[in-house]
């Protein structure tokens, strides 16, 4: 065996043990992002443009501004702990950021009614692969049980967004869908080929989750893996990739990514919602800001499933207590939400496989109608979390 085999052999050993149960290993602790800059005039947002973060505050200083007649604009910002308001005189009346900031924080669709009895994904594993984390946020840092790094990061901070929107969407203490499942993420960068992604990287980092789960405890598998991004035939990696997902079925892993209609035939779509909309009531939802204009103009997929990803309040990589409002969310977060949901169905019912969950979400999700130009419209299949588990606990 040569020195490098026996190097390699020798990390992989001690990664694996430090999976076992009741401990966690953290390789590195990434430091906090930094965005703070100043604008001198508040961007405008337009309807017709399909462009996200149209109006993006995010840790800017926007105290010399006066915004009093800004009530439209603001209700498509996104902002974060780090944005620093005007004086109240100079903001508009029916825009409270602290409420809105609140209001977000809440996963929505009855789902903190399926915490509050206990339906919180204890006992189940979610992995999550994207960017590097801010491990040590208070929604997750109670939660993750690994933290692992690709050498293309091990030198970077927290910059990405993904990466604690993605995990406190998941198993967040406040916002998450499975507040209380276990948490492996798994830090990475998609290689690139030429002139495009190779999904061939992903699908080693996928196979390096197959090896950590394989050293965990019967009852503690890792049921359910969130990658929010997608691919297609003819992509770099494309046969490395979907036998990559292959193997974690086989494995008993549910793999959700934002192309979850090649592997399972339904397609994964965000909700839009107000800001200061009740985001348990299913009729407070719309077609999320990305897929809006969409939404009205062609014919819908026959089998889709609808989960909340605008107007979300989730941790922030600028500090260890923040949160980011994100006005436009985008299908990145329906991936990790999913995932949630699909471990608190694998709490109640451990033999739940991809295809029975889907199914009856799909049979227990509502719709709403909608009016648009005098046409009436129905939404499509919202997930409903209390009659899936309802369902599943029968």
């Amino acid at each position: 065996m040569t020195a490098k085999r026996i190097l390699l052999t020798l990390a992989l050993t001690i990664l694996l043990t430090a999976c076992q149960p009741g401990t966690t290993r953290i390789e590195r602790h990434p430091n906090p992002a930094n965005y703070m800059h100043r604008l001198d005039a508040l961007p405008s947002y337009n309807p017709a443009n399909y462009n996200q973060w149209q109006v993006d505050l995010r840790s800017a200083d926007l105290s010399e501004l006066d915004l009093s007649n800004a009530l439209d604009t603001l209700m498509k910002a996104s902002f974060d702990s780090q944005t620093r308001w005007p004086a109240e005189n100079l903001m508009p009346a029916g825009f409270d950021w602290r409420l809105i900031m609140e209001m977000g924080k809440n996963p929505g669709l009855g789902l903190r009614t399926l915490h509050e009895q206990g339906i919180t994904g204890k006992g189940v594993g979610i992995a999550i692969i994207d960017a590097t984390l801010l491990v040590d946020h208070i929604e997750y840092i109670d939660r993750l049980k690994l933290y692992d790094e690709t050498w293309e990061v091990s030198l970077l901070d927290a910059m990405s967004i993904h990466g604690s929107a993605t995990a406190s969407i998941a198993v967040g203490k406040n916002v998450g869908a499975a507040p209380g499942a276990d948490l492996y993420y798994f830090a990475t960068e998609i290689c690139f080929g030429k002139d495009r992604i190779d999904f061939a990287c992903l699908a080693k980092t996928i196979q390096h989750v197959l090896d950590v789960n394989n050293n965990l405890p019967a009852d503690q598998k890792i049921r359910v893996l969130s990658i929010s991004v997608g691919w297609k035939p003819g992509d770099y990696g494309y046969d490395e990739i979907i036998a990559a997902v292959n193997d974690a079925s086989k494995a008993g892993i549910f793999v959700v990514s934002t192309t979850l209609e090649q592997t399972t035939g339904f397609e994964l779509w965000g909700l839009g919602r107000e800001p200061l909309a009740d985001s348990d009531r299913f009729e407070a939802y719309m077609p999320a800001l990305s897929w809006e204009r969409l939404f009205y103009a062609q014919a819908l997929p026959e089998k889709m499933l609808l989960v909340p990803t605008d107007s979300r309040t989730l941790a922030s990589p600028t500090g260890l207590q923040d949160y980011a409002f994100y006005r436009d969310g985008g299908i990145s977060w329906a991936v990790p939400y999913l995932a949630g949901v699909y471990a608190l169905a694998a709490q109640v019912d451990p033999q739940v496989t991809p295809e029975i969950f889907l199914q009856s979400a799909f049979e227990t999700g509502q719709t709403v109608p909608l009016q648009q130009n005098g046409r009436s419209y129905l939404l499509g299949i919202i997930l409903d979390p209390v009659a899936l588990i309802a369902r599943l606990l029968k």
